[in-house]
């Protein structure tokens, strides 16, 4: 019937019209955020990274440019690449996070914030430099042991690239593709 289906729809009006309004006032009040949110910041740890160019590789749109040069520190051994450039556009990324996924070392994870909005689209291009002085505040999205750990990007401090990984920090600490990380207090083997 006609009529009675103009009647639902004011009734769902009136009873909307009686609950109270739930807009925030952006700036001043923000809404919360879930920890699994994923933003515009990439968090990008250089330490795990080893130049492999899997994210650029399963990128969808193409938005990361990674070029690399061989550090020449041990070539036979599958040496770690030296980075030169490493952009992100993020005027163009979807934020589907398959780059995040197809890291096989941990370096790469979503980011938190959203609010970097700019005039120019060449602005939207987060270069290497950029990555490397950002906070790192990564997101628990696809990363069950900060998730696990109760980690909350808006509110946690910025984590260390230790702190990040699916397994402990000491399985990079002998070799990672080549590379030789020492720590301060525990001296690496030969």
């Amino acid at each position: 019937m006609y009529g009675l289906e103009m009647v639902r729809g004011l009734l769902v009006t009136l009873k909307n019209f009686t609950k109270k309004p739930f807009t925030t006032q952006y700036p001043e009040e923000r809404v919360k955020q879930h920890p699994r949110f994923r933003g515009e910041e990439f968090a990008w740890y250089e330490e795990r990274c080893t130049g492999c160019a899997s994210c650029a590789k399963y990128c969808p749109l193409g938005i990361i440019k990674i070029v690399t040069s061989v550090s020449g520190s041990a070539p036979q051994q599958g040496d770690k690449y030296r980075l030169e450039v490493f952009d992100i556009d993020i005027g163009r990324c979807m934020f589907c996070g398959l780059c995040v996924e197809a890291c096989p070392y941990d370096a790469l994870f979503m980011g938190s914030g959203f609010e970097r909005g700019r005039y120019a689209r060449n602005d939207l291009v987060i270069p290497i430099d950029e990555l490397r002085q950002a906070e790192k505040r990564p997101s628990t999205w696809f990363r069950p042991q900060l998730e696990d750990g109760g980690y909350n990007p808006q509110q946690g401090r910025p984590l260390d690239w230790r702190e990040v990984g699916r397994e402990s920090w000491r399985w990079h600490q002998q070799e990672k593709a080549g590379m030789r990380l020492a720590s301060s207090s525990e001296p690496a083997e030969s």
